[in-house]
């Protein structure tokens, strides 16, 4: 009589080199067959040791690392953490600045949703959805690039308001030996206006991009036999995990800082906060669509908003704020102002702060201690992508192997943010 197989559980890694494990995730997967028992998730192969660089610089020179942080939310992150220098200085920027960085953290939720939903399609087995959602992103890293010059790291917020008002054009396509002429013509059709017309047509095309996006996944069978049911996670546990946005939002749980907290003008808007039922992956995907609109009207109230009211988008204090370059090249005190302050920056009084925004992501807090340096004393990041990963193993536990990709990708995590 033949012996009988030994059945013993496996342990395997998922990651870091796995094209779905998005970047540097290393999953130590135990699994029994094809269920998965356990899941230990290791971080660490990115430390870019962000809060302790921001000890050793003056504030204003750290605005870019938060760029860096979670690298699909640039804006939103930058929001953060100039809300807590000024909530410790007690300024507060001019209202038409609040109103930019309300409409360019609409943008950044739009841009990081749609990296989402391009990726977390892609990582269950559909290619369409990636490219439809990057002709998009095309259009708004455009945005990014009208007023910072960079179409990622934008650096454009600063303590007492934005770095300068929206520009009154925007950059136009050329003739090259990729697009004729009569093509050119076309692409630049909705650019001969300012900044604002450009968001604007944006923002009257977007609701039917959206749609698109929902008539190739919200009813298509393949896509809820992958998403419906995976990764259930109840209210009540996802509130004891320390999960936010969408990850909280999709259990059932109205919890929106925009709403229950309200920073800037969100308090003057008009906007709902999806939720969803049953705290699967499919309810995770539904709340991220209907943000992206609620995003889209968002923007087109702040749009309508800025073209009507001109004004200042930085504070006059020159403690905190550079003077303008023609004023700094004409007046000895201006000059004395940006030199102290591009090379030391400005300190702020002993204490300490938490500002927390509504990131893509969930909560997004910044909480800083002041010993009264130009330097902060101690930087602490909090992460929404922190715990959404800390719970990926009660989300996976008892599910497949191929689960593990649904679920990974339905908590929208960018490392840049876990291991900073």
């Amino acid at each position: 009589m033949a012996a009988l197989p030994e059945i013993r559980n496996y342990t395997f890694n998922f990651g870091p080199q796995h094209p779905a494990a998005h970047g540097v995730l290393r999953l130590i997967i135990e699994v029994d067959g094809e269920t998965v028992v356990s899941a230990d998730p290791h971080i660490g192969l990115l430390h870019r040791a962000t809060e302790k660089l921001a000890e050793s610089k003056p504030y204003i020179h750290s605005i870019g690392y938060m760029d860096r942080l979670d690298y699909v939310s640039m804006m939103c992150n930058e929001h953060g953490y100039v809300l807590a220098i000024e909530k410790l200085l007690g300024i507060q920027p001019p209202v038409r600045a609040q109103y930019i960085r309300v409409m360019f953290d609409e943008i950044t939720r739009i841009l990081n949703h749609l990296l989402w939903l391009g990726a977390h399609a892609l990582d269950i087995g559909a290619m369409t959805v990636f490219l439809y959602a990057f002709r998009e992103r095309e259009d708004l890293v455009d945005c990014y690039e009208a007023v910072s010059g960079t179409r990622m790291h934008a650096t454009y917020y600063r303590p007492g308001g934005v770095y300068r008002d929206l520009p009154e054009k925007m950059p136009q396509y050329k003739v090259s030996k990729w697009h004729d002429a009569k093509q050119v013509a076309a692409m630049n059709e909705n650019r001969q206006g300012s900044l604002l017309d450009f968001i604007w047509d944006f923002t009257e095309r977007f609701p039917k991009r959206v749609d698109e996006y929902e008539a190739l996944l919200t009813d298509n069978r393949i896509w809820k036999q992958r998403t419906v049911g995976i990764g259930v996670i109840a209210p009540e546990q996802a509130i004891a995990m320390g999960l936010t946005g969408p990850m909280l939002r999709g259990s059932g749980v109205e919890w929106d800082l925009r709403k229950k907290q309200p920073y800037e003008v969100y308090d003057q808007l008009d906007f709902s906060i999806p939720v969803g039922v049953t705290g699967d992956c499919y309810d995770r995907y539904l709340v991220r669509i209907e943000e992206m609109r609620q995003s889209n009207q968002l923007i087109r109230q702040c749009v309508t908003w800025l073209k009507q009211n001109p004004g200042p988008v930085m504070t006059d204090n020159h403690k905190v704020a550079p003077p303008t370059r023609v004023h700094m090249k004409e007046d000895m005190e201006a000059l004395i102002h940006h030199f102290k302050l591009m090379s030391e920056g400005f300190c702020l009084p002993e204490g300490e702060a938490y500002a927390a925004i509504e990131h893509p992501k969930g909560e997004f807090g910044v909480y800083l201690v002041s010993d009264g340096a130009n330097k902060p004393y101690r930087l602490k990041i909090r992460a929404a992508g922190f715990s959404h990963l800390a719970a990926l193993e009660t989300l996976i536990k008892g599910h497949m192997i191929s689960d593990v990709v649904a679920v990974l990708s339905s908590l929208d995590i960018v490392f840049g943010e876990i291991d900073r």
